[in-house]
């Protein structure tokens, strides 16, 4: 069964998600916390297959708590589930080791598909916080490694096919249906596309086709 720790200063809001995914049948919930200490603290008794952690939490938030699980953990996945805000910079989260995002007024729809995208090994990031990202002018501003001058980037046509779907949300197991290949083949032109343009995961792929105008959003 797929073990789950849910990290969240509202009891309510815990509740309800853990009746989801417990009534889905996306796992089991092994543990909670209310704030990123406690959810550290579990750590040295739980071992998870991934953990769902809010980002603003009294004590020690999302942040922070994610960057020392990650160092304690490098293989933890880790979910964030947060409101839309101007001031959380969601990228940092992403450089901390968070694997994906979603709304916390995301449909139960939404949940499933990035738990289940998670658990395959694939990131997950909702469409309204990958453009406010993208809006982001710090965000803008550091895009991991990527390079800006395109001019040794040689994309094939199928390369960016799969990276316009990348760029709209779809996971990898979506773009194989879309495009009548496996996912075994998805997964290679991901790896292809990685290595031209220099990114070190799917983010930083879909930042640098964006700023680079390889794709439109």
């Amino acid at each position: 069964m797929y073990e789950i720790i849910l990290v969240d200063d509202h009891s309510l809001f815990r509740e309800g998600i853990k009746l989801l995914i417990e009534t889905e049948g996306l796992g089991v919930v092994m543990a909670e916390a209310e704030n990123g200490q406690e959810f550290l603290d579990l750590l040295s008794t739980h071992k998870p297959d991934l953990v769902i952690l809010d980002i603003a939490m009294p004590v020690m938030g999302g942040m922070e708590a994610t960057r020392k699980a990650k160092a304690m953990y490098p293989d933890l996945k880790i979910l964030v589930l947060t409101m839309l805000n101007e001031e959380t910079n969601y990228l940092d989260m992403v450089h901390a080791g968070a694997m994906g995002f979603i709304l916390k007024t995301a449909g139960k729809h939404e949940l499933e598909k990035a738990i289940k995208a998670i658990k395959g090994g694939e990131s997950f990031y909702s469409a309204d916080l990958l453009r406010r990202i993208i809006l982001n002018q710090h965000a803008s501003q550091d895009v991991g490694t990527a390079l800006t001058d395109t001019s040794d980037v040689r994309l094939t046509e199928n390369e960016l096919e799969v990276l316009r779907y990348f760029c709209q949300g779809f996971t990898v197991s979506e773009i194989a249906a879309r495009i009548f290949r496996t996912v075994k083949t998805v997964e290679a032109r991901r790896s292809s596309l990685l290595h031209k343009t220099n990114s070190k995961n799917t983010i930083n792929l879909i930042l640098y086709a964006i700023k680079n105008k390889l794709v439109e959003v």
